[in-house]
């Protein structure tokens, strides 16, 4: 069933669908009027290791004047997971193909974490059909800290008792962002565990991903906006690499604000895209 626009102050229905790529079946959630409407559509790609589930609230939002769309990575979700491990380059032509599939010729993108190195290749990739770039975080490291990055996410230990599951359990409590409860973590948990031993390949992709290499071959307008959440301090840090953009600063906002914060982030998203 094709999307349709939302009435005057509904939120868009988000439907779910398949498509075929270069990795096997590719789950994506969409909502808002057809690709060919008036506005250009929204491409959102989420942080590793979740899915595009935590955009739900987010599309309904966006989906109430635009086609948005919210792919699971390959590997995440209920995407297929490529053979060997990818890198950004791979994701984000798998998300060019995502493009294609729907008939998508011209689309802005927003990208969370892992996302936004994705968003951004796949901007280098088809410069001429991204049009404007929101990144959620744009970390830059130094040596040591990426070998610190490293380690902290390198592929998870399973231990018979269950161990794994309540370190990382804490772990997502010690990332907790304002406001967010207990049940916001708990619905995404699972998300987290599914991707079993790929769970890390997003994160391997990323590290791999330079933006001091990559974002001042960018044209498109950039926002970053940098949330008070474990990318904090090294988000400022590629702003020098951005040829048109600006830093959107949200300490009041962390890992939840999708859910939190839907339709004032909808409102920030659709102000710099269509201004």
């Amino acid at each position: 069933m094709s999307a349709v626009a939302a009435p005057p102050g509904a939120l868009a229905v988000v439907r779910r669908r398949y498509l075929d790529g270069r990795f096997g079946q590719l789950h994506l959630r969409v909502a808002g009027p057809p690709a060919r409407g008036a506005r250009r559509p929204l491409l959102c790609f989420h942080l590793s290791p979740v899915s595009g589930a935590i955009y739900q609230k987010f599309l309904g939002e966006a989906g109430r004047d635009r086609f948005a769309v919210a792919p699971d990575t390959p590997g995440y979700g209920e995407s297929d997971a490529p053979r060997s491990p990818p890198e950004i380059a791979d994701y984000a032509a798998a998300m060019g193909e995502v493009m294609d599939a729907l008939g998508i010729t011209e689309a802005d993108c927003l990208g969370f974490h892992t996302g936004s190195k994705i968003a951004l290749e796949l901007a280098l990739q088809r410069p001429l059909a991204i049009r404007h770039l929101v990144l959620v975080s744009t970390p830059v490291y130094t040596e040591q800290e990426l070998a610190t990055m490293r380690a902290e996410f390198a592929p998870m230990a399973l231990r018979e008792d269950g161990g794994h599951l309540v370190e990382y359990w804490r772990a997502l409590l010690n990332f907790r962002g304002p406001g967010q409860t207990l049940e916001m973590i708990m619905r995404y948990y699972p998300d987290h565990m599914r991707g079993g031993a790929r769970r890390h390949w997003g994160h391997r992709a990323a590290f791999n991903y330079s933006y001091p290499d990559h974002l001042p071959r960018a044209t498109q307008p950039i926002l970053v906006l940098n949330n008070h959440d474990d990318l904090e301090r090294f988000t400022p840090r590629a702003m020098p690499y951005i040829r048109h953009g600006r830093l959107l600063e949200r300490p009041d906002w962390g890992h939840g604000f999708l859910d939190l914060h839907a339709a004032e982030f909808a409102a920030i998203v659709r102000e710099f895209v269509d201004g």
